[in-house]
């Protein structure tokens, strides 16, 4: 049966389920306990599972996650939370240098199965260092997984996911759609991870996203097609590593591309995903690949950042840039 919440419910759902299925699972964090985070996403865990279980940390990230990985060589298997995507730079060096790399560094014999829970991404008319989307920076890194649900339903599958993941996850929870609510049904057997899905047919183009674009592309198909075109609208999910050959194909169905990402343009994920699939199918394309997403600028003050972020117009542009070739 088939259960409807909210984004944030379902990862604390999934949470809650790892913590009862797996004693060596633990919750670490600033703020995750007694208060259930910033964002309530771990509200009521450490009353039902103790302080030794979900643990309220110094506000220390670089700390949180060189501990998780101490943890983790003891065979826990820790999920921290970076309180916001800002916060996540003291860890940086931990995560690149300590945690992307361990497995490598001891020949396969050492594993690290650590989930780093970001928040991420704009839209909530936060302050300075709380709208990040950061995940270019992680995903160009060898070792780690990086994914980013868009609903609730693969925020609670892919969070159980990553938690069983024997190698390192950076989680990027899209927060401007922590209240979104869908179904989720916890009795289903998930896909694979890292498999993008398409989550609306179409012809005449591809738009591809993940976290909280989705959303804003499907809004954009709703609206092309009150003009008579026909958009594909694919989720990609995962962002390291990328499902290009469900973008190949859907592109040479469609023989047009347009990637989304609240990110900016320059060096981000849209870049690699426009090459590769430039390279890959290059007779089949109609269009050059383009790009929508944030600008190559600091993120601005809130009453700013509608301008900074892709929205249905900025979208809709290049789709009929694209359509116009």
């Amino acid at each position: 049966m088939a259960d409807k919440m909210a984004l944030a419910k379902a990862i604390n759902e999934s949470l809650r389920r790892a913590l009862e299925s797996d004693p060596k699972v633990l919750i670490m964090g600033e703020d995750v306990g007694k208060l259930g985070g910033v964002f309530r996403v771990t509200d009521g865990l450490q009353k039902d599972f103790g302080e030794s279980r979900v643990i309220d940390t110094p506000l220390a990230e670089s700390g949180i996650v060189g501990t998780a990985i101490g943890l983790a060589l003891r065979g826990y298997r820790p999920v921290v939370e970076i309180q916001f995507d800002g916060f996540v730079f003291p860890a940086y060096d931990q995560i690149v240098t300590q945690l992307a790399k361990m497995h490598a560094r001891s020949l396969g014999k050492v594993k690290l199965p650590v989930v780093v829970r970001i928040p991420y991404g704009g839209g909530i008319g936060a302050v300075e260092h709380h709208s990040e989307s950061p995940e270019a920076l992680f995903a160009h890194v060898a070792g780690l997984k990086v994914v980013s649900p868009s609903n609730a339903s693969d925020a609670y599958w892919m969070m159980q996911q990553a938690i069983q993941s024997d190698d390192p996850v950076i989680f990027f929870e899209p927060k401007r759609r922590y209240w979104d609510k869908g179904e989720v049904n916890a009795e289903a057997i998930p896909g694979p991870l890292h498999k993008a899905q398409v989550v609306r047919e179409g012809t005449d183009l591809t738009l591809a996203a993940y976290g909280p674009m989705v959303k804003l592309c499907q809004e954009v198909a709703d609206a092309a097609a009150e003009e008579g075109k026909n958009l594909e609208v694919l989720d990609l999910r995962s962002v390291s590593p990328i499902d290009f050959d469900s973008i190949q194909a859907s592109v040479e169905k469609t023989r047009r591309l347009v990637v989304v990402h609240e990110a900016p343009v320059f060096f981000g994920s849209g870049a690699e995903i426009a090459a590769r699939i430039t390279e890959r199918s290059f007779y089949h394309l109609e269009a050059p690949v383009l790009r929508v997403g944030g600008y190559h600028a600091p993120y601005p003050p809130a009453r700013l950042e509608e301008e900074y972020l892709p929205n249905l117009d900025r979208v809709l542009d290049a789709v009929d840039r694209s359509l116009a070739y």
